[in-house]
């Protein structure tokens, strides 16, 4: 593991979710926030074990934009686009 993590930083999870780290134990080997996809916590993850990656408040953004985009006719935002 190179990069450094701390609360607040923002990272994706190994299912591809951005979030927003609430916690960080290198001493138990754990990284644990909040999905900005759909707000499931906490999203825990083994900082040696899980292939996580460090990500800017943008990229977070941009995720979450995708994610979006690609649920098709599933979700709230379908019905609100057909009134």
């Amino acid at each position: 593991m190179t990069e450094q993590y701390s609360p607040g930083d923002f990272y994706e999870d190994v299912f591809y979710h951005p979030c927003v780290a609430l916690g960080v134990s290198y001493e138990d080997d754990e990284i644990w926030g909040i999905s900005l996809i759909d707000g499931s916590y906490p999203r825990s993850m083994s900082l040696a074990h899980n292939d996580i990656r460090k990500i800017s408040l943008s990229e977070a953004w941009e995720l979450k934009q995708r994610h979006i985009r690609n649920k098709g006719q599933d979700g709230w935002w379908a019905a609100e686009q057909s009134q």
